[in-house]
């Protein structure tokens, strides 16, 4: 939440991501493999969004998080309209 009480949200109205991963362009399973790569990038508590047109990665996401213990938060969209997947680092 911001300073005036409303909850703080990042483009397309999902959750903000302390780091963003821009996997345009990229096919399965392209888009989960930077995620694995970049999960240690953020400490744990902090959140990370894959910016990824493959629709693969609208199930790979949330399934990379349920095998890795890991918070998938939601997913939004982009400023430029394509999908933005959050996940949150629990360990």
């Amino acid at each position: 939440m911001n300073a005036s009480g409303e909850a703080r949200h990042g483009p397309g109205g999902t959750p903000p991501a302390d780091l963003e991963l821009d996997c345009r362009g990229m096919r399965c399973p392209l888009p989960v493999i930077r995620l694995a790569n970049n999960i240690g990038d953020v400490a744990v508590g902090q959140s990370l969004a894959v910016v990824a047109e493959d629709p693969a990665a609208r199930s790979d996401v949330p399934a990379w998080c349920r095998m890795r213990e890991q918070e998938y938060v939601g997913e939004g969209v982009a400023e430029d309209g394509v999908p933005r997947y959050v996940v949150r680092r629990l360990r």
